[in-house]
């Protein structure tokens, strides 16, 4: 009895991926693949090594902005509150 409980509830606690989980694992996904990228450039010398360092530079910082953005936007259009919002909540009895 005890087994077949243990299994329903494992079966109910697989949840579906949410769209923000896939972004971050795909943004995560990109900046390893940077780095890599970043690290064979700097191994091997070739006349493009230059800008790609530069683009690779460039999408270190713009991927987590753009990932931001998304889970800004997000919370927004969605009406949910997400850790991208400008809001602080602050709590009135600690004021007191």
């Amino acid at each position: 009895m005890k087994k077949d409980n243990l299994s329903k509830n494992s079966r109910k606690s697989t949840k579906k991926m949410t769209s923000r989980q896939v972004v971050a694992i795909i943004g995560i996904i990109l900046l390893v693949a940077l780095y890599l990228v970043t690290l064979v450039v700097a191994f091997v010398d070739t006349s493009a090594s230059g800008k790609l360092f530069a683009l690779c530079l460039f999408a270190t910082i713009a991927i987590p902005i753009l990932i931001w953005i998304y889970t800004w936007m997000y919370g927004k259009l969605s009406g949910r509150h997400t850790f991208a919002d400008f809001e602080v909540e602050t709590d009135s009895s600690k004021d007191e």
